[in-house]
């Protein structure tokens, strides 16, 4: 440990001796550390979030749709071979919500539309069409209210769950509870306040209400063909084998033959988190190829500042092997002074490039969560460049002949 502490102390003395030189040096080494602890914090905070938002749908919970964003098309001449696809109905949701191994199916259909309220306007409010079961799929609570009933679902009530974004705009500080708004010059009656959980770009800000599933068709005008379901196996069944039976089903429904393939899709929340890390790939490279350049650039003035030191302290060297030091304890002298510099401008990039990713978490809706390892392997980045970059100086100083040191001027 005392040649570990001296070549540390040497360093640090080093830096305060020579502050300009040893900022020009570490500026690099911070730089890249920098870089991967802003864009990892960012990757890792965007994962999160995504992994947060599905379980909101619940552990078992997959997608049945026309088509997702994930899906690729094989054939180069036709892009999008799902415009071909029939829409899902709700007869098919109701088949497949028949199925023993299925819970329940949630029906999905989107609609824009402006909401009125005693002259107050909301102007392109995204208008959600579901059936009764959609809390248990959506994740956060609805309350003040409730949410409607199946009977009410059934029945195409004009009944509204609208979400705080919206209560908030239309109501101020009213409990919006029993009174009436119009959507698309119709008027629903108020049964409830939806509190969503925090989206991962932030969507929970933007207003929106949700109606019974029939009451959108019947009563507002809606994006036809792009119905969704969301399907829950039952408590005893597992994803896989509820998915062999939505596709089976789905397929004798659409009088598919063998050898068709789906023309729907059906996607687990496994493939939403594969098709995100896969998308963040190029962005991963990028980050470390920023903070290769980064560690390089610091490496290299790692280099020349040793040299200096090397110089400067020759007749020092040169003491130190008239008293006995062998090479091994003079190239670990140097290694660990290398090392210290590289690590201070770890330090000094680690804290930067945390203060930055919280900023923006905290200025946008952007997510960024810094896990340790990030932590760690950015301190033992600027740890192993020091190392690696710092052998030639220190092996020079190791080398040099007692006799030829102490004559040194």
């Amino acid at each position: 440990m005392t040649p570990l502490l001296e070549g540390a102390g040497i360093a640090l003395a080093s830096l305060r001796a020579h502050k300009a030189r040893a900022a020009l040096t570490i500026l690099g080494v911070a730089i890249g550390v920098m870089v991967v602890m802003v864009i990892g914090a960012l990757i890792s905070g965007f994962d999160k979030g995504l992994t947060d938002m599905l379980e909101s749908l619940g552990p078992k919970t997959f997608y049945v749709g026309r088509f997702w964003g994930g899906a690729q098309s094989e054939d180069p001449d036709d892009p999008n071979p799902w415009r071909r696809r029939p829409s899902l109905t709700v007869a098919e949701a109701d088949r497949l919500e028949q199925l023993p191994t299925i819970s329940f199916v949630v029906v999905d259909e989107n609609a824009s539309a402006d909401i009125e309220y005693q002259g107050k306007r909301v102007s392109a409010v995204s208008i959600q069409g579901r059936d009764a079961d959609w809390p248990k799929v959506a994740g956060g609570d609805v309350y003040p209210g409730r949410s409607f009933t199946d009977l009410e679902d059934k029945a195409n009530s004009p009944v509204v769950v609208v979400n705080d974004k919206l209560a908030e705009q239309l109501f101020g500080r009213l409990d919006p509870i029993g009174h009436r708004i119009k959507i698309a010059s119709l008027p629903y009656e108020v049964i409830g306040v939806y509190n969503p959980p925090t989206g991962l770009f932030g969507e929970g800000d933007q207003p929106e209400a949700l109606i019974p599933y029939g009451t959108l068709v019947k009563n507002v005008p809606y994006w036809k063909g792009w119905m969704d379901l969301f399907v829950t196996p039952a408590d005893s069944v597992t994803v896989q084998r509820a998915i062999d039976d939505v596709t089976v089903t789905m397929r004798a429904l659409r009088g598919l033959r063998p050898s068709e393939p789906n023309n729907f899709d059906v996607v687990t929340q496994e493939k939403y988190l594969e098709v995100f890390n896969s998308s963040t790939l190029m962005i991963r490279v990028l980050m470390i190829v920023l903070s290769m350049v980064g560690l390089m650039v610091g490496g290299i003035g790692v280099v020349a500042i040793m040299m200096i030191s090397v110089t400067e302290r020759t007749r020092e060297i040169g003491v130190r092997k008239a008293l006995g030091a062998t090479r091994r304890e003079i190239l670990w002298q140097f290694l660990v002074e290398a090392a210290t510099l590289t690590l201070v401008g770890g330090v000094i990039g680690m804290v930067l490039g945390g203060l930055i990713a919280f900023g923006v978490a905290a200025a946008t809706p952007l997510p960024a969560h810094v896990p340790l390892g990030s932590v760690v392997v950015a301190l033992f980045a600027a740890a192993a460049t020091g190392l690696l970059f710092g052998i030639y100086p220190a092996s020079k100083a190791a080398r040099l002949d007692p006799v030829e040191a102490l004559r040194y001027e």
